[in-house]
C-alpha cells in the first residue's frame, strides 16, 4: 500500500468508513476522513474518543472497509423535536 492509496481513500465520495491494517497486524479505524492528517513520512489518525495513532506509511499493509455502525446511514440522524 502507498500513501496516494490512502489519500485516495479519504477523497472518496461518499466518503467510506475504512481501517487501516498495520504490518503487526493491529488495525487503525478512519470514521471521518478530517481525522486524519497525512505527511510525507507519518500518518497521523484520530479516534472519536480523542485517542490517536502515528502510523509509519511503510507499515500499512492494506485498507479494509468497516461495516456501518448501528443507525449510521451516511446522513447525520434528525432530532427529535423538543418539547
Amino acid at each position: 500500500m502507498n500513501i496516494d492509496g490512502l489519500r485516495s481513500a479519504l477523497r472518496r465520495e461518499p466518503f467510506q468508513q475504512f481501517a487501516i491494517r498495520l504490518a503487526d497486524g493491529r488495525t487503525v479505524p478512519v470514521r471521518h476522513p478530517e481525522f486524519v492528517a497525512v505527511g510525507p513520512r507519518l500518518v497521523l489518525v484520530v479516534d472519536e474518543d480523542n485517542s490517536w495513532s502515528i502510523i509509519e506509511p511503510l507499515l500499512i499493509v492494506s485498507l479494509d472497509s468497516l461495516p456501518k455502525r448501528n443507525g449510521e446511514n451516511g446522513k447525520r440522524r434528525k432530532r427529535p423535536p423538543r418539547g
